[in-house]
């Protein structure tokens, strides 16, 4: 124990004294740790919530959007489309189409489910999908960047419709309602949001309104 000012030795009530001023004193500084650990932790979270709020913007802005269309069309002529007589019957076994690719025909009991394929699909279960109204959109493989595939993957709806590439097509790229069809050579060609528009979910198929998930899957489905 030190001294006095004096030289003398504190009393016992100055010792006390001294004893709380020293643990006064730890007290402060205890506090002040806190209240700069809490202040840190504040801001760590605020910061941490601003991030993952920008993420979120972020997300949301930058993520594509699936194109929007009117169901069932108004009988407006898109320039180019073919149109054909193929009748509804569910087969068993490969079908031999006369289109290219197949605009409705024969086609196999089990449909395919609607979605994004990076690989071919079966032919006899497209069909079926699009007796039930979805567009099959088929791309030459070869013919398409990736920067031109995004491209036509943003022209897409959401739902009953079918991408994938197909092998020997007549153009880079074909759109395919039930009896009705579109070639074009460049995803950017207004057609293609046109022939959406008109075909897709037609009531002019033998089964519209029919389910297009909860059937197969082909091979190279991405979503």
């Amino acid at each position: 124990m030190s001294a006095t000012p004096t030289g003398k030795k504190p009393t016992v009530k100055q010792q006390r004294a001294i004893e709380r001023e020293r643990k006064l004193e730890e007290f402060k500084k205890r506090e002040a740790r806190m209240k700069r650990n809490r202040r840190i932790a504040i801001w760590s979270s605020v910061a941490v919530g601003v991030a993952i709020v920008a993420l979120i913007v972020t997300s949301v802005v930058l993520t594509p959007r699936p194109a929007t269309y009117s169901a069932g069309g108004s009988g407006a002529e898109v320039e180019g489309v073919e149109t054909f007589e193929n009748t509804s019957e569910h087969v068993e076994g490969v079908v031999d189409y006369p289109e290219t690719p197949p605009a409705g025909g024969q086609h196999n009991p089990a449909w395919l489910n609607c979605g994004i394929y990076e690989e071919p699909v079966p032919n006899e279960n497209a069909v079926h999908s699009m007796e039930h109204g979805a567009v099959w959109v088929t791309y030459d493989a070869d013919a398409l960047s990736e920067d031109e595939l995004s491209t036509l993957r943003s022209k897409l709806p959401s739902t009953y419709v079918i991408l994938s590439p197909f092998d020997g097509l007549p153009s880079p790229i074909v759109l395919s309602g039930w009896n009705s069809q579109l070639q074009v050579d460049e995803a950017d060609d207004p057609r293609i949001a046109e022939f959406l528009e008109e075909y897709w979910v037609s009531q002019d198929v033998p089964e519209p309104g029919a389910s297009c998930t909860g059937a197969i899957d082909g091979p190279g489905k991405v979503s």
